[in-house]
């Protein structure tokens, strides 16, 4: 159970050393890779160079067994020593066996010798290693002749060779170090310099979307590996700067429907201020405000509705008549817009408040150029319900009859008239949520015609 315990506690251990930047975990990959190779490599070196050096030794035995075997005579039946100059090879670890009775040995070898005999009556030539006072190398070494046998044993301290060995695995280990220091600090410099792209990138999409900017990293020039980052993070930024652009287009819609009734409540209470007035008229101020509020609340619904998805799916038809009879009785319209119905029962398939909002924009707006007179007729259509808005005012000059449903688009800004050019696009966009059009008739003169189309109720 305690080891159940500890293992989640473990690997929570490692996950937090575990470097938490990209660039510290490729260094570390790499290094762990590297580390592996390099240990690899240094045994297959350190294991070659010490074969070599064993063979170098056994060379040197077998060279040093044929010079001792040119002082041994073997011609006749007993195996004999002859003197020569090279009686002192005798004295550095040599033993010369007769068949297996030992004629010749070095001084003072002890147990060493035990070793030589085993080795000469192994018979052949062999070598072996043996560890008597220091690591000892020994070679036997057969010389035949005509009818005797002999065989010399050659013996060499290996302790040179040990050292030089370990010299080679200190060497090859710093060696090592070095190669793997070098290995982590260029691949982090590496991979640092191949990542400031990236961290270029991520920061320009920072500040491209907290303004807004047109800037897209598709227009640059970026490594093949960048594109699918660079395309996504442009599908991000558009992305971005549509809803910003959704959220000025409905704050500015929102603001503009909501100016109306605002101005009515001002209006009412600024005239409830400056003059006296009786229980009756105090009544009747409150009953407007009311109504101007619960306008303002309607209109914050509709629209915020159709923020929400682009469509508008609340159920509800409309008797067209009562509601552009309200809309007429707003004091920029009274006195000069006539309302004719081809049938009193015509019904839309639209809520109320829909049919305001779709409406409420070209009435104010045919009321604020009219000279004399705004017209609204409502007639059947074959696809439903129309409603014409006409007005005998300049009418839209037909070079801006093409952006006249654009977003803050106005023929003249400085004609005198307040507006923020979002009316027509507000009503066009609302008609279309509901199945319907707004649009307008360029062929109309003199004055201007919009052209309302709704869905039958």
């Amino acid at each position: 159970m305690s080891g159940l315990r500890r293992g989640p506690h473990v690997t929570s251990c490692l996950r937090r050393l575990a470097p938490r930047t990209l660039r510290g975990r490729l260094s570390l990959v790499a290094l762990v890779t590297a580390t592996l190779l390099m240990l690899v490599l240094t045994v297959a070196f350190n294991t070659v160079a010490g074969h070599r050096l064993q063979h170098q030794a056994d060379d040197e035995l077998r060279t040093r067994a044929a010079a001792v075997a040119t002082t041994v005579d073997t011609s006749g039946p007993t195996v004999r020593v002859l003197e020569s100059s090279h009686d002192e090879l005798l004295d550095t670890n040599v033993w010369i066996y007769g068949g297996r009775h030992l004629l010749e040995a070095p001084p003072t070898t002890g147990s060493l010798t035990h070793v030589a005999d085993a080795l000469a009556g192994r018979g052949g030539q062999r070598c072996v290693t043996a560890d008597v006072h220091g690591p000892l190398r020994l070679c036997s070494h057969p010389v035949r002749g005509g009818s005797s046998t002999a065989t010399i044993v050659t013996a060499l301290d290996l302790s040179p060779y040990r050292s030089s060995a370990d010299t080679l695995l200190l060497g090859s280990l710093a060696l090592d170090a070095v190669m793997l220091a070098c290995t982590y600090v260029l691949t982090r410099l590496a991979v640092g310099r191949a990542l400031r792209p990236v961290r270029t990138m991520t920061d320009q999409a920072g500040q491209w979307s907290a303004v807004a900017s047109a800037e897209r990293f598709g227009s640059m020039r970026h490594p093949a590996e960048l594109a699918g980052l660079g395309a996504s993070l442009d599908a991000l930024l558009d992305r971005i700067r549509t809803l910003l652009r959704h959220e000025r287009q409905l704050t500015g819609e929102l603001s503009h429907e909501l100016r109306t009734p605002l101005s009515r409540i001002i209006a009412e209470l600024d005239w409830w201020q400056a003059h006296p007035r009786t229980a009756d008229q105090t009544r009747a101020t409150h009953q407007v405000i009311a109504e101007a509020a619960e306008s303002m609340r309607t209109i914050c619904d509709t629209l915020l509705d159709d923020a929400r998805d682009g469509t508008l799916t609340a159920p509800g038809t409309t008797e067209v008549l009562p509601t552009l009879r309200g809309l007429a009785e707003v004091p920029s319209a009274q006195g000069h817009l006539t309302v004719t119905v081809d049938g009193p029962d015509l019904v839309a398939g639209v809520p109320p408040a829909l049919l305001e909002r779709i409406v409420s924009p070209l009435l104010t707006n045919a009321c604020r150029y009219a000279r004399s007179s705004v017209a609204v007729r409502v007639h059947r259509a074959p696809d439903g319900v129309r409603v014409d808005v006409v007005d005998d005012g300049p009418g839209v000059p037909p070079a801006f009859a093409g952006q006249l449903f654009e977003p803050g688009r106005r023929a003249d800004p400085d004609d005198g008239h307040a507006g923020a050019g979002l009316g027509l696009p507000l009503a066009r966009r609302l008609a279309r949520s509901a199945g319907g059009e707004v649009t307008y008739d360029p062929g109309h003169t003199p004055g201007a015609r919009f052209v309302v189309g709704l869905p039958a109720g």
